[in-house]
């Protein structure tokens, strides 16, 4: 049995829902996997009069596809699609049998505009919370439109296809055999870069805002649900709606919820948003800032929005090193997601770089996978609270350098090693390793404010207790202000904060 009796139960409840018959082609070999996927199937067809599994012979083995009976839909799986991606084969069953995925209908009627042939492959890891978002969104293209045709892989179980290509971060995308795009990528975001984009002289034409919020992370969506509750005209724009949560896996310290993961609590948020009367402007990043009439913010697609104020919540992101060989090997071996691609460095020696709590938790979660770890501290001590070093310093595969100044990455084509420096003697070493997680805190995404308001040396924008910048009318909430601690509960609550004080200076100007 694969299914345990938890997923079990969950799972016959969504099986009531399929509207009409669905067919697993089913591509399988003699190897153990193979049975797995087989006994899967069986499993399933027992559930559900509608599921019905036939052998047949697809491009990889073993792998399924979901189709419609008669038709085929695109969608394949080449592995099992547990873990993080059991959702995703949920949900390919649902919309395949004929329920309509829960999305807008402006973007459904973009996806099924799209003229031509187009083949998604996504490499996957099942252990990666940001890998099931991209093959949603390329399943819900491939149903609704029968141009569009897309493969999960999971890269544990064809780890030859995924050396040959040389991957080494999740999820990894190809249009047409081509490298398409990595990391983390949303529907719109995959439209976008598709040249399926929101033309610029709509977002210009509409009315100016009394509450614009740049932003979509925990300070954004606090800030447009706290305005837009007070009845007054509220508009949102974000690069991407949950902002840094995206990349977060497990939340424990969320006051009510004992554990959630990002992508979770960012469809949550979104969803409590849009309860509300908001205009969510997807996938724009801001480039200026400027107080005329009305507070104006460019659009990097040149389109303007005005509000009479704006709450600025672009949040952060993470801090690069800025050594050689960082930029050239992104994703080629230097990743910042150990959740993500720790499992693409199965049996080979990595390092993590900074003794934080991000840091520190990285090396212990990669020690259960990776051959050996290498933890630099530039700092005489770790920063990582003490239980995490007790955990950390238990492990027989985890080496700790502190006073290591990190000099350059190295490699070819992919990392190859590291430099680094020690403060106290001087010395310069070099370890032979295949990768390198960066964890060295956060960095606001403020440069694009440069020169407009007060900010400190750190690019953080400086606020007052009411979240008012030193702009009249415009105001900062989250991690890109001056608050002391960078937490998502203090990030809501001064996002509340700066909802409560524009409001305010509404009513007073």
């Amino acid at each position: 049995m694969i299914l345990d009796a938890d997923i079990k139960a969950q799972l016959n409840q969504y099986l009531q829902l399929l509207e009409n018959d669905v067919l697993l082609k089913v591509s399988a070999g003699s190897d153990s996997l193979s049975g797995d996927m087989l006994a899967l199937m069986d499993e399933l067809a027992t559930m559900s009069s509608k599921i019905k599994v036939e052998k047949t012979t697809l491009e990889r083995t073993p792998s399924f596809s979901v189709n419609r009976v008669g038709e085929d839909s695109g969608i394949s799986f080449a592995g099992i699609p547990l873990g993080h991606e059991f959702t995703s084969f949920v949900l390919a069953l649902l919309q395949v049998s004929g329920r309509p995925p829960k999305i807008e209908q402006k973007v459904i009627d973009q996806i099924k505009s799209i003229s031509g042939e187009y083949h998604f492959v996504t490499y996957v890891s099942l252990t990666c919370h940001n890998c099931p978002d991209v093959v949603q969104a390329l399943n819900i293209m491939s149903v609704l439109n029968p141009g569009i045709s897309h493969t999960m892989i999971d890269g544990a179980a064809f780890k030859e296809e995924v050396e040959s290509k040389g991957i080494m971060a999740v999820p990894t995308v190809f249009l047409n055999g081509e490298s398409f795009g990595s990391g983390r990528m949303t529907l719109e975001e995959i439209l976008a870069k598709m040249g399926n984009t929101t033309d610029a002289s709509d977002l210009s034409d509409k009315e100016p805002y009394d509450v614009l919020v740049v932003g979509g992370g925990p300070a954004g969506a606090s800030a447009a649900i706290y305005a837009a509750r007070k009845g007054i005209r509220t508009g949102i724009v974000a690069e991407r709606f949950g902002g840094q949560i995206m990349d977060t896996l497990g939340i424990e310290n969320f006051i009510s919820v004992k554990y959630t993961e990002g992508p979770k609590l960012a469809a949550s948020l979104e969803e409590h948003v849009k309860h509300y009367d908001v205009d969510v402007i997807n996938v724009q990043r801001a480039k200026r800032l400027e107080k005329k009439d009305f507070i104006e913010v460019e659009l990097e697609n040149g389109a303007v929005l005005k509000g009479k104020t704006v709450i600025l919540s672009t949040g952060a992101r993470w801090r690069n090193i800025g050594v050689p060989g960082e930029a050239e090997f992104k994703n080629k071996g230097v990743a910042y997601c150990p959740h993500c691609d720790g499992p693409l460095f199965e049996g080979k020696d990595v390092a993590v770089i900074g003794g934080g709590n991000s840091g520190i938790e990285a090396a212990i979660d990669l020690a259960g996978i990776v051959k050996h770890v290498t933890v630099l501290e530039f700092a005489p001590e770790l920063k990582a609270d003490s239980v995490l070093q007790d955990r950390l310093y238990s492990l027989p595969n985890v080496t700790v350098i502190k006073n290591a100044q990190t000099k350059e990455i190295t490699g070819t084509d992919k990392v190859n090693g590291i430099s680094y420096v020690d403060r106290e003697t001087g010395e310069e070493h070099h370890i032979e390793l295949q990768g390198v997680f960066v964890q060295i805190g956060l960095v606001p995404n403020t440069d694009w404010l440069e020169g407009t308001l007060e900010r400190t040396r750190f690019g953080e924008i400086i606020v007052d207790k009411h979240g008012a910048t030193s702009i009249p009318g415009v105001f900062a909430a989250g991690d890109c202000t001056d608050s002391a601690y960078k937490q998502i509960i203090i990030s809501m609550g001064s996002g509340a904060t700066a909802a409560l004080g524009a409001f305010d200076y509404l009513i007073r100007n």
